[in-house]
Formats: structure tokens, sequence, C-alpha cells
């Protein structure tokens, strides 16, 4: 689950981590009225669940009330293209309005999770204000990580290691180590699966600021984190993924694709997609549908996927341990007959009761197109979608 950034500040000075004074607005109003109470320059900024908000003109600098109230009437209400939101950009609702800062040096400075290690890394740079992505590409030398041992935590020298190698000594340290603890404290005790800071700046008065923030949660972790997941904003998520949560189908991301993906398992699911890349076609979606024993399932997830205009052809690769074919096969008989399903369903079926899920399928006489392999299956899908 993603934040605001507002959200994610307010959570950062929780755990003593400086950040501007500032509030949200949602009207040019009350923009102006932050402002007033701030009394000073300032800056306006889009809250999106995106980066790059001021290449796409979301991020606005006032140094009156009226020029803030200005600026928030521009930004509100406007569709916000950034690299990130692709194409379609997204609806602001709302800005922060925070007081300006004198920067003398940006940093990057995260706590993430390594995948190939099994571990929390803190991460930091001296090229802070630039994608991260493009600093390892072009400076991978001004990336330092710091490995975290789970069982021993966060140790202060760590934090001082980090400070030292961004250049942050001197008067700095202190303040700077402190910092760097309060970041990996907030990340470990709310489940963050990322938490950035980018930039973090040194002001021209000497002291630490977060000027941006971006927080990620585990998802996993909803049940202990009530109200960390009460910050969540819907409106900011894709509404195929939403609408899949409220359906009990927790497994779905959309893509770009137009072929969408109906498959029981993770892994499987992966493969499928890989296998449709491979065979020249694009996956509209990653769908692990799991342990299937609830026609109405299937017909929810086929629901899901035909709703997306993109999606040309429906691929199923269900190899049936737990999850039994003759129910999958039930839902695609129900979804073709009651829901109106008109793309082609291309379905590779293997596993338990599939004599039964074959002889329904026959029987129903809906028009599904059979695949004895995932191979084959990936590329009739493609063929499929492309008629």
């Amino acid at each position: 689950m993603k934040i605001h950034e507002y959200q994610a500040k307010e959570l950062l000075a929780q755990f003593g981590v400086t950040v501007p004074r500032g509030r949200v607005a949602a009207t040019a109003a009350e923009a102006r009225a932050v402002a007033v109470e701030l009394g000073g320059p300032v800056v306006v900024k889009a809250q999106i669940h995106a980066g790059g908000r001021g290449k796409g003109g979301g991020i606005k600098l006032a140094a009156t009330p009226d020029e803030a109230e200005s600026a928030a009437s521009a930004i509100l209400g406007m569709t916000l293209v950034t690299p990130q939101t692709g194409p379609e950009g997204r609806l602001v609702r709302s800005v922060l309005v925070e007081e300006q800062t004198a920067i003398e040096r940006e940093l990057y400075l995260a706590v993430l999770i390594d995948g190939s290690i099994g571990r929390a890394i803190l991460m930091g740079s001296v090229a802070g204000g630039m994608e991260i992505e493009e600093v390892a590409a072009s400076q991978p030398e001004a990336i330092i990580r710091v490995d975290i041992d789970p069982a021993a935590g966060f140790q202060p020298y760590q934090g001082r290691e980090l400070a030292f190698a961004l250049g942050l000594d001197g008067d700095l340290l202190r303040p700077a180590t402190a910092l760097i603890a309060g970041l990996y404290r907030l990340f470990s005790e709310t489940d963050c699966s990322q938490a950035e800071i980018n930039p973090l700046v040194v002001t021209k008065d000497g002291k630490i600021i977060a000027l941006d923030a971006k927080l990620n949660f585990d998802d996993n972790a909803a049940y202990r984190r009530p109200a960390i997941f009460a910050l969540r904003d819907r409106a900011e998520e894709d509404p195929l993924e939403v609408r899949a949560q409220a359906e009990g189908i927790s497994n779905f991301v959309k893509l770009d694709g137009n072929i969408g993906c109906v498959v029981n398992g993770a892994g499987l699911a992966m493969a499928t997609m890989d296998a449709i890349k491979l065979a020249g076609g694009e996956p509209a979606n990653f769908l692990d549908i799991g342990t299937v024993n609830d026609p109405a399932r299937v017909v929810n997830a086929l629901g899901i996927i035909s709703s997306d205009r993109s999606v040309k052809a429906i691929l199923f690769n269900i190899f049936g341990g737990m999850a039994r074919v003759d129910v999958i096969a039930e839902g695609i008989i129900t979804a073709q007959k009651q829901a109106g399903l008109k793309v082609p369903v291309v379905a590779r079926l293997a596993g338990t009761n599939l004599e039964e899920g074959l002889k329904l399928l026959d029987d129903a006489g809906v028009s599904v197109e059979r695949a004895a392999d995932l191979a084959e299956a990936a590329s009739k899908a493609v063929a499929a979608a492309e008629r």
C-alpha cells in the first residue's frame, strides 16, 4: 500500500525525522489559509501516488498567500501526467502547502528490502533529487549500501557509517545519525516495504530535512496496522485492482497488455506471462486465483478481466492440485452464459477432476479453445487476441 507525501511526512515526524512545516489542502482557499499560517514563501505540491510531479506542473512556488491560492487553483482538479503515471495521468484532489527551504545540497536516503539477500538495507547517495534508477545506471559508485542483520537489528555505528559516506560529518553527524535511526525505526515498526527520502536536504543554516518522502507498506500487515492502513486512498489505485480485492481476489495486478490471465499459483502465473511474451504477446494482468472451490470466484475473475477494454483474449492456465478443474469449468460456463463473456478463451487445463471438467465444457457447448501445454496455449491466446 502507498500513501501520500503529506501522510508520509506526518509519520516521519512521529519518529523524529525533521520535515518542513505544512498542511494538506483540498481547496484553493484552504491553501491560502495555510500559507497565511506559515507566514512566508511556500511550495504547493500536488498529492498523487507518483513521482516526477514537478516535470508535469504539479509543484509550484508561491511568495505570497495570493500566489499560493492561485497555484493551488491551477493544480487542483488537473490531470497530472508524469513518467510514473502513464499517459492517462492522475486527477489531483489535494495539495500539500509547506514552507520553502533554502537548500545547500541534496541527498538520497532509503530503507528497502533486498530480496537477493533477504535483508533490509540502508541505501544512500550524494546524488539526491534524481531517480535512484538513473543514479544506478549513470553513477553506480554514488550508491552506498549498509546491510542490516535481522538478528542484531539496526546498530548506531551503521548510521554513523552511512552519515560519513554522505558527507554528513562535524556538527551534522549527530542529527544525521538520529534521523537515519528514526527512519529505520519507522520502517521496522510500521511494516514498511520501502521508506524513501528523496531529497534529504542540508539547508543553508545547517539543518537536515526530509524534503520529500515515499512510504510503501506490506499489504500482509494490514491486520496488525489498522491505523496505517486507514490512510489508504483507493481513489489513487487502479479501479480493477480495488474491485478484485473487494471480490476476494487479492492477487491481481493490472498490466498494459491485451491478454488476460487466470492462473492458479503465483509462480505459474509468472511463467504464463513469460510464455505470452515469448509468443509475441503482452499480458494484461497478473492473476493468481489460488485454490478455487467456488465457481463464483472464477466468474468474478472473468468479470474483472473482461471489463478491461484492452483485453482481446483470456488465457486459463490451470494445473489442478487443490484447485479443481471441474470448478474452473463451471465458472467459465457461467461467465459465458450468464455474464455475457465476449472475448475468446483459451484454456490449458490439467490435474484434479480433469475429465469431469472437460465433460462439463463439452456438454455446455461453450466456446473454449483448448491447448495441450503452456507453449501452445500462449501461442493460441496471442493469435486469438490478434483476430
